[in-house]
């Protein structure tokens, strides 16, 4: 039986706890604020409640295999799964709108060509198909297996496919998302749609790589779930999980420096000076914060991907209480896309100028009375990906952010302004406080080509006994990579460097 020392208690850091645990070993997850869950948190106000992180589950494959990994309740009988249908709903900057059904491709390309004319839906058909191409050929070196050593293989060639060109008589390469949603969406709508799915993640569609189609496919192929009483549920049921394999929670926690001995990680030290010995260390922090911890280089020299996103966009949220039911068939999520897409794309890029344009901004809409006093007022959720390095201290920037929000959302929602009994206002500044990520940046998932600046670096470090795990590491975030990135970690360390990933 090896100790285990987990420093942080986010998704990924419990999921390879709970494997760890049900291995045999000793684990010890040191928290530094006073609760689990990492970006999956949830405020409470007056009857009202809120997901202030992700507000629906891709994949909830990952989480369901760890509950059958880790013991005999599946995870069904530990929280309350619905299939969120429509999956969303989008309304462009001309008016337009359209409901995309929940993982049918049928009932998307049939909506897509009521909506935005013949032909359409015909074209995000054959698209899909192209994702599907590029989802086979990286899944299992991206998301099942640790980060190769010879990882430059996934950083070079294109994995999405090229579509010949009857009138060139040839084949045209999508280098870039944007690139597919020009050359071959041919609709600027559908191209919004599709760099809708990577902007959601802090991707720039026109800087991200073709391989990028994997998102949206993703999310088609294997649905969008709620998880009834919020997101947050299902950070409790791992946390529950955990606590039944005897994982020790130490919150109020925060480590500061990661000890060596004989060259190899031996345990953690803590603020107030308590050293806590280990065999092996996993950590749930970014590259910056894990890198301070050390004092020395964890990756080799000019590994582009030692620091990835770390200024990244971050998230701005709006948490709206409100008056008045939600009306029957009502969208769970609509998406608001930027009247000028550029300019969004621009700023998120450099933030600079006092005056941010309109973003891109999703709605969320539960229809979910855990979230809500009674049936006679709703909770509801805007969120805007954001520079996380722009000055949110500035009372004028986050003013001009929280009126944004609440157009796009009364555009799509007249009349909700009307409704608002009060509202909650979070910044990437409240994410940094919560997490501990750099400017509060959120880490997107990784993706293949790209040069290799869209992966995140290895599991493994260059300190024997010292490993990666979270959204910060292989094979990048969002809930479903988290997950990924546990199993992966407590493979490595249950079964030695030579573990290649579930068969």
């Amino acid at each position: 039986m090896a100790r285990i020392a987990v420093i942080g208690a986010g998704m990924g850091a419990m999921a390879a706890a709970a494997r760890l645990a049900v291995a045999g070993h000793r684990v010890v997850v040191y928290e530094r604020t006073e609760t689990y869950g990492g970006a999956v948190r949830r405020f409470e106000r007056e009857g009202f409640a809120f997901d202030t992180g992700p507000g629906l589950l891709t994949l909830p494959a990952v989480y369901r295999d760890l509950f059958v990994k880790t013991g005999k309740e599946p995870l069904e009988d530990c929280v309350e799964l619905v299939q969120v249908d429509p999956s969303s709903r989008h309304v462009f900057a001309d008016g337009t709108e359209v409901s995309v059904p929940n993982a049918s491709r049928a009932g998307v390309v049939a909506a897509l060509d009521e909506a935005l004319g013949a032909g359409a839906g015909e074209r995000w058909g054959e698209f899909l198909v192209r994702a599907r191409e590029a989802w086979d050929r990286t899944r299992r070196p991206l998301l099942e297996e640790p980060l190769w050593p010879n990882w430059r293989v996934l950083a070079g060639k294109e994995p999405y496919p090229a579509v010949p060109q009857r009138r060139l008589l040839r084949s045209r390469q999508a280098r870039t998302l944007s690139e597919i949603g020009s050359w071959e969406l041919r609709d600027e709508r559908l191209a919004a749609l599709l760099e809708s799915s990577v902007l959601a993640h802090g991707l720039d569609p026109r800087t991200a790589p073709a391989s990028a189609a994997v998102l949206p496919y993703m999310e088609h192929a294997f649905g969008t779930w709620y998880v009834r009483g919020g997101i947050r549920e299902l950070a409790r049921a791992v946390y529950e999980r955990c606590l039944k394999l005897r994982v020790e929670f130490v919150f109020g926690a925060e480590v500061m420096r990661i000890l060596e001995k004989d060259g190899r990680a031996a345990g953690v030290e803590l603020e107030d000076g308590e050293v806590a010995e280990a065999d092996h260390v996993v950590a749930d922090v970014d590259p910056a914060r894990l890198k301070a911890m050390t004092d020395r280089p964890l990756d080799k020299g000019g590994d582009v991907r030692a620091d990835p996103f770390m200024t990244g966009p971050g998230r701005f949220t709006v948490l709206l209480a409100l008056r008045g039911g939600r009306e029957a068939g009502a969208a769970h999520r609509t998406v608001v896309h930027a009247p000028d897409p550029e300019s969004e794309l621009d700023f998120l890029a450099s933030a600079d100028g006092d005056q941010p344009p309109a973003p891109t901004v999703t709605v969320l809409r539960p229809d979910d009375p855990a979230l809500r006093p009674d049936g006679g007022h709703e909770s509801m959720v805007l969120a805007a990906v954001v520079p996380s390095a722009a000055d949110w201290d500035e009372e004028g920037m986050v003013r001009q952010y929280t009126d944004h929000l609440l157009e796009a959302a009364e555009a799509a929602l007249p009349g909700l302004r009307d409704r608002v009994l009060w509202q909650e206002v979070r910044t990437p500044d409240d994410t940094d406080d919560e997490t501990n990520a750099f400017l509060g940046a959120v880490p997107a998932p990784s993706l293949a080509a790209g040069q290799g600046r869209f992966l995140h670096p290895a599991n493994t470090t260059r300190l024997p006994g010292l490993y990666r795990v979270g959204g910060w590491s292989h094979p990048g975030g969002g809930l479903p990579h988290a997950g990924m990135s546990g199993a992966l970690v407590a493979g490595l360390i249950v079964e030695g460097p030579e573990f290649r990933g579930s068969q």
